[in-house]
């Protein structure tokens, strides 16, 4: 069902608290004028759509406007956020004609090749082209019997994190290229993430900070995590909440995570945003004791698939012929060559017979090295029209460092 009266606009400044508020609602949860504050910058109305029935606002489309890692190199993307509906409106096709438009708008404007997204339901976005780039780890650690990582050189230096914000900024934008799906950071985001608001905490305390500096005294790493104070009739419970780790090198990683796993009085651990080839498996004794459990990641969606393809390095030499179903952009259909020696890559229209042949969000979800091409293939959602070809796709898709996602956006 459809209903006629629900108009789709472009968002203006004066829509920023009637959003917060109707996403407040599809959200479950109350907005705090602080939390709002730190976000307003964020925002550029240009990139937003609303749904509105008469003069209510009631679903909701957004994007920010950054940059993101990809195998071997970054991209402009289009981050996709606040998408929701009222539960009044629900089942009447507002959030398809929501992303439908957004899609459109975003080819149109030919600057983004790629868009991502975080999903509240991983059934939703498929629809819309959006396939599954990786997995997230979360770590529910138990640190009274994990163990600890072994020691390692260099010294730990503790500070606030905006006393220390300098150097995060430096070692993040060092690291992020490295790490396909992590995203640029401008001054507006990092206030963002380190603005603490209090309401923000569920307890915890304050938001606090640790770098790493090497041999030679520069900073290589940092971790920001808090800590949830608790005590039952064992004595000291407390729960360690870290926010992130990153770290330019194997010694300031595994000093880090050491720190981390020996604060005083703490029994618990927990990490949203590890990868499955997160290397503190291999740093502790007893890796079991992580609690490691797995959910989705980043969601990928090729917006332009020749500009996608061609931005990104492969692993392997690749010469094949895709035939791409889209339905929302149908520039994207049809029959694609996408070449590289490994150096060089070309992705131009064919005539020639297809050797694979998939959905666009098939490529979505294998764009960042994270979800296996023969995996689909064997699942039935790639299918292999040459014999030899889904390996050699495979092959050269893999990228050697999982995708993963600093932050929630």
């Amino acid at each position: 069902m459809t209903s006629p009266d629900v108009v789709l606009r472009p968002a203006t400044a004066d829509d920023f608290e009637p959003i917060a508020t109707m996403l407040g609602v599809v959200f479950h949860h109350t907005q705090d004028p602080a939390v709002l504050a730190v976000e307003r910058p964020l925002v550029d109305p240009t990139r937003g759509l609303v749904a509105v029935d008469g003069d209510t606002i009631v679903g909701n489309a957004a994007s920010f406007d950054r940059e993101i890692a990809v195998p071997g190199g970054a991209l402009p993307c289009a981050h996709v956020t606040g998408v929701g509906v009222l539960p009044t409106h629900r089942r009447q096709g507002i959030l398809r004609r929501l992303m439908e438009r957004q899609l459109r708008e975003v080819s149109a404007a030919g600057r983004e090749p790629i868009a991502a997204l975080w999903a509240s339901e991983t059934a939703i976005y498929p629809r819309f082209g959006y396939g599954e780039a990786g997995a997230r780890i979360r770590f529910q650690a138990d640190l009274t019997s994990t163990g600890l990582p072994a020691p390692a050189p260099g010294r730990l230096r503790a500070g606030s994190p905006d006393a220390l914000r300098p150097e995060l900024v430096k070692v993040y934008d060092e690291v992020r290229h490295r790490r396909p799906g992590w995203s640029s950071r401008d001054e507006n985001w990092w206030s963002y993430l380190l603005a603490d608001v209090p309401s923000e905490r569920d307890g915890a305390t304050e938001r606090q900070a640790i770098v790493h500096e090497n041999a030679d005294g520069t900073v290589d790493g940092f971790a920001l995590w808090r800590v949830k104070n608790e005590w039952n009739e064992g004595g000291p419970a407390a729960e360690v909440r870290v926010d992130e780790v990153v770290a330019a090198g194997p010694d300031a990683y595994r000093a880090l995570w050491r720190f981390l796993f020996s604060l005083d009085l703490t029994r618990r651990l927990t990490y949203s945003f590890a990868t499955p080839d997160e290397p503190l498996f291999h740093l502790v004794p007893e890796p079991r004791r992580l609690g490691a459990t797995t959910a989705d990641g980043l969601w990928v969606r090729l917006v332009d698939v020749a500009a996608a393809l061609r931005g990104r390095a492969y692993s392997a030499p690749l010469d094949v012929v895709v035939e791409l179903t889209d339905a929302i952009l149908p520039g994207n259909a049809g029959r694609w060559r996408l070449s590289t020696d490994g150096n060089t890559t070309t992705c131009e229209r064919t005539t020639d017979p297809a050797d694979l042949a998939c959905d666009v969000l098939e490529l979505g979800a294998a764009y960042l090295g994270g979800t296996s091409l023969a995996a689909l293939g064997r699942a039935g959602r790639v299918h292999e029209w040459r014999p030899g070809a889904l390996a050699a796709a495979d092959a050269a898709f893999h990228w050697h460092q999982a995708p993963g996602g600093a932050e929630v956006f």
